[in-house]
Parts: structure tokens; C-alpha cells; sequence
């Protein structure tokens, strides 16, 4: 695999710079795949060197790559060592390359390019992932499908990397909007709609209770007396508002496992409302608790301790506030689970959010909230289903499902399906996450059916296709376990290009887990799935040799094994049959 040719390079320059191999990992990389011509496979960035000190600046970067290079002597693992521009590209010998890849394949399969010497610094421990966090009493709203497969990717990917990782659901069921529901349902709910149809009435007294205050003062009052009461832990609030809360949670798990995705912990802010007292005595017994001049709590957080820049904790009625509720949430699991790192994904609006609460926790002397991250996305515009515009996200994923449905109904392969509708889900929800994935999670995108569902270009219907192109590959021809791997025998220029991909794997990996973006690995898989395609036009499995036709098995059986490891960080179910 990788990590082996590129520490055989890094071998090279230790002889010969004089400094430890683990030196140079970080400045090889694999070379990505040229469509127009065959290319090297590494890329010793020269400008890498001279940053880290492993070589003197002469002012001339050209110069000390190829002087460099004169040095470096090609051996039977490197056949050979040109210089580029700043760089020094080596070609590995083709027949090592494949047998390497494809032995490391079959003996590691899940894990192959987890366990590259990129990794090795990389530190590993408790990982705590709080994301999707819808509120209780709504239906899931289509917005939170970003903060679903954002934060779930987050976790598969630090679950690969050997990360002991908890996921946390932290539901939106406390605070003013349970004032206003609970109001609302006391003047508009009925008993017998709510076992009917249970979120779609509390979404629709929400609605109404919203309307009425805008000019209702008195409405305002009422939804202060039930949060009140609801604080006050007074029974009569307390059990309508658990009713709200189990309802929510049973209708939610329903939709999560329709986007193959689980929770270790179902927590909320009403867990901590009665451990905001105690971080509101704690803020004023060390001096951070201030009152403003309107009667509210807050903490100063400017840098001249001017209150040019202030968090408010507390209402001047004494009552809790999101933030400091998510100071109980985050001292308490640091209690819990003594976490390594913890990471919160929602969307960017709430960016100041995090930041205020990171700084209270470090001015209260907690400094592992230096190991807290906020990974913020932006916003999906124009999700519409052909009713208009989408509020829920079960009406996104039933579209999905029925759009794929449709378009497969329309190929001849459909009829063998066991279950379509599954088949149609899970290929729905891969098209979804796809599109959502392409880009910088921080960028607003429009949203289209049309490119969506394609079956061709860059879409999780392609992805899902290809796969189940290779799997239908492997049932058709029989891959003996017996047979020799014969290297040699994969020497064309469609199969070197995915072995050279397939190196690219381990860095692919390693810079998501950097920045925390999905867009490396979609990219990684696009390509790959394109290169298949060409590969399953160039390199025939039946009329081939028996030892030829073996070979090719080989490597489209370690492709696809490469081709689901990463769709399932992804957060997508491969498919077997399309």
C-alpha cells in the first residue's frame, strides 16, 4: 500500500539528508491520476523540505530538486526518480504496485488505508459527536437533514480511525418555545388529534400559538407561566410536556433509521436545566457573573474588561437560557465520559454561539474546551417536493424513494429485486447525501431534483451503480481463493490508473479527518467510479485467460472493497443490486 512505497522513499532521503525517515512522510504524496497520460506515482514536494529544515535554502527551488534527485538512486522498488517543477516524482515498479495494493487489500479489506504511518501522530481517544438536535414537539424539519449526515459521517470517519466514539442526539426540549406550546395546547389542543396524528398537531398548535402572540400580549404572558411552572418542576407542565417529548423521540427514530443512521445518547437540554444553577453559582463565586442594567446575567467576555462584548446567561426573571444550558451539557459530559475531544455540528448561524460559550468555559479554568470544535454548515435552498416547498424531511425522503423508484422501473435489472423500495431508499438517501457532500460544508447550495437522481456524472445513483455493477461482476464469474495473485498480468494503462488512485486512499482519508470535510472522500469515490467504468470496458473478465480473468477479479474486487468502505463513512448503504 501506500505507507510502504512511501516509506521506502522517505528511507532514500534519510541516507542520504541524514535525518530520521519519519521526516518526510508528510512531504510524499501520491500523485493524482491523469486522464491523458500515464503519470508517476509520488511527489516529494522540495518547498516541503526547506519549510521543516531538511534542506538549506539556496534561493533556487528548481535547482536543489534536481541536485537532490542525482542523489537518489531508482532500486528494484522505484524504477524511476524525475525531477518536476519544485518536485521529484517516482515511479514505482507496476508489478510491485499491484501486488502490494492488492495483497494489502485482501488481508486488511475494512481497514485497508486506516492503518497508514499518516495516522501514526494522529492522536486517538474519546470522541463525542452532538449533532441533528432537532427540537421536540416538530416535525423533523428538512434543515436537519444537514446536521444528520454531517455529524454522522464526522463519527463513521473518526470510528474508522480507531476513535472511541459516542453519538449524542441533543433534542431541543426545553426553554420559551415549550412556554408557548404548552400555552398554545392548553387554548387549541385536542386530545384525540394528538393520538392521531401526534406531530403533525403539536406543528400545527405551534403555528397557531405563534400567530396569536405576535398580537396577543396575553398569549406572551401565559407561555412565561407554563415555562414557570415547567422550571418549577409543577406536575401538571411536567407531564404534558414528557407526553410532547416521547411522542417526538419515538417519531424521530423512525426517520434515523431510514437514513441509516443511530445515536449512543438521547439527551436535551432539559437534563441540565436544574445543573445551570450550579454553573450560575459557580460564574458568581468566581467574579465572571455580572448583572446588566435590564436585570439579566451575563459575562463579560472583551478584552478590556469593558462589556464591549457580553454573553447573557441568565433572564432577569432568574430562568435559564440555551447557553447555559449548554455549559451544564458540556461540563457534565466532561465528567462523564472524559472525552478527548468534542465536536458540535450545526449550522453556521451558530457559529458566535459556540465560540461565546467555548470562551466562558476556558475564563471558568476548563481548558479542555480548547479540545471542543464546531463544525458549521450552510444552508440547502429550494428543497420542494411536487406538493411545493418541503417543511419535513419523511416528505424529502419519500420523494426520494418514489422518484427512484420510478427511474428504475425503467430498467430491466429492476424486476430481480428482492425489495425495491428498499433498494429505492437506500439509493434515494446515497443521491441526498452526495449532493449534499460535494462541496465546502459552509456553503449555502440549491437544491435539484434533476441532478439529484442522474445515473451519470457525479451523484450517489452513480456511485450506487457502480458498485452494484462490480458486485454483479463478482457473482457472474467465480473469484477462486486458490489462484495466484499474478501481478504481472495487470499492466494496462486502465488498470494501473486505479491502482494508482487506490494509493491516494490513505491521504484522502487523512486530510477529511483534518478539516472534517466529506468532499475528499466524494471526490476520491467519483473518480474511482469512473475509472471502473472504463476499466470494466478495457479489461474483460469473461473470454479472457483463466490466470488474466483471475487478475482482473483481483482488482475489481479490491476496488469495490475500497468503493464500500468509504461509501459507509459516507454514511451510505451499498447496494448490491440495482
Amino acid at each position: 500500500m501506500a505507507c510502504f512505497f512511501r516509506r521506502n522513499i522517505a528511507s532514500k532521503l534519510s541516507k542520504v539528508l541524514g535525518q530520521s525517515e519519519e521526516t518526510f512522510i508528510s512531504s510524499i504524496s501520491a500523485i493524482p491520476v491523469s486522464k491523458k497520460q500515464q503519470s508517476p506515482d509520488f511527489r516529494l514536494s522540495v518547498s516541503s523540505l526547506l519549510q521543516n529544515g531538511s534542506l538549506s535554502s539556496t534561493g533556487d527551488i528548481q535547482a536543489e530538486a534536481e541536485a537532490l534527485a542525482q542523489r537518489l538512486k531508482p532500486d528494484n522498488v522505484v524504477e524511476e526518480i524525475v525531477v518536476g517543477r519544485g518536485a521529484i516524482n517516482f515511479k514505482i515498479n507496476r508489478t510491485l504496485l499491484a501486488e502490494a495494493i492488492l495483497s494489502k487489500l485482501l488481508n486488511e479489506c475494512h481497514l485497508f488505508g486506516v492503518r497508514s504511518d499518516l495516522f501514526s501522530n494522529l492522536k486517538k481517544g474519546k470522541t463525542l459527536v452532538e449533532f441533528s438536535s432537532p427540537n421536540i414537539a416538530k416535525k423533523f424539519h428538512a434543515g436537519h437533514l444537514r446536521s444528520t449526515i454531517i455529524g454522522n459521517f464526522i463519527a463513521n470517519l473518526k470510528e474508522a480511525l480507531g476513535n472511541d466514539v459516542t453519538r449524542i442526539n441533543y433534542l431541543g426540549d426545553w426553554g420559551m418555545q415549550f412556554g408557548l406550546l404548552g400555552a398554545g395546547f392548553q387554548r387549541f389542543g385536542s386530545q384525540e388529534e394528538l393520538k392521531l396524528n401526534p406531530l403533525h398537531h403539536l406543528f400545527d398548535v405551534y403555528v397557531q400559538v405563534n400567530r396569536e402572540a405576535e398580537s396577543d400580549e396575553g398569549v406572551w404572558q401565559a407561555a412565561r407561566e407554563f415555562f414557570r411552572h415547567l422550571e418549577q418542576g409543577e406536575d401538571g407542565a411536567l407531564s404534558l410536556w414528557k407526553r410532547f417529548r416521547d411522542i417526538t423521540v419515538e417519531e424521530y427514530q423512525r426517520v434515523y433509521k431510514r437514513l441509516g443512521v443511530h445515536f449512543d445518547e438521547y439527551s436535551g437540554e432539559s437534563f441540565y436545566q436544574r445543573q445551570t444553577q450550579e454553573v450560575l453559582q459557580r460564574l458568581q463565586d468566581q467574579g465572571l457573573l455580572k448583572t446588566s442594567e435590564r436585570g439579566t446575567g451575563v459575562v463579560d467576555l472583551s478584552p478590556a474588561n469593558d462589556m464591549s462584548s457580553y454573553s447573557t446567561v441568565m433572564r432577569s426573571d432568574g430562568t435559564s437560557l440555551y447557553i447555559t444550558r449548554d455549559l451544564a451539557a458540556a461540563i457534565d459530559r466532561k465528567e462523564k465520559y472524559d472525552f478527548d475531544e468534542m465536536i458540535y455540528v450545526t449550522d453556521k448561524s451558530q457559529s458566535g454561539h459556540f465560540q461565546q460559550m467555548f470562551q466562558i468555559l476556558l475564563a471558568m479554568g476548563h481548558s479542555w474546551a480548547q479540545s471542543c470544535q464546531h463544525v458549521p454548515f450552510g444552508l440547502v435552498q429550494g428543497m420542494k417536493t411536487r406538493r411545493g416547498e418541503v417543511v419535513f424531511l419523511e416528505d424529502v425522503l419519500d420523494e426520494a424513494r418514489a422518484r427512484m423508484l420510478r427511474n428504475m422501473g425503467e430498467s430491466r435489472t429492476t424486476k430481480d429485486l428482492e425489495d425495491p423500495e428498499d433498494t429505492a431508499q437506500k439509493v434515494g438517501v446515497s443521491a441526498l447525501i452526495v449532493q449534499d457532500f460535494k462541496g465546502p460544508l459552509v456553503s449555502d447550495y440549491k437544491f435539484s431534483w434533476d441532478q439529484v437522481l442522474q445515473a451519470q456524472g457525479d451523484t450517489g445513483v452513480f456511485l450506487q451503480y457502480t458498485h452494484a455493477r462490480l458486485c454483479s461482476l463478482m457473482r457472474m464469474h467465480h473469484l477462486s481463493e486458490e489462484s495466484p495473485l499474478e501481478p504481472s498480468l495487470l499492466q494496462e494503462p486502465s488498470a494501473v490508473s486505479i491502482l494508482q488512485h487506490l494509493l491516494r486512499y490513505d491521504e484522502v482519508l487523512y486530510r477529511s479527518s483534518q478539516d472534517l470535510q466529506p468532499k475528499h472522500l466524494v471526490s476520491f469515490l467519483m473518480t474511482l467510479s469512473h475509472l471502473v467504468a472504463t476499466a470494466h470496458r478495457t479489461l474483460p473478465v469473461k473470454g479472457s485467460p483463466p490466470e488474466q480473468a483471475q487478475a482482473r477479479l483481483q482488482l475489481f474486487k479490491g476496488t469495490q472493497t475500497v468503493l464500500a468502505n468509504g461509501m459507509r463513512i459516507l454514511g451510505i448503504s451499498p447496494v448490491e443490486k440495482m
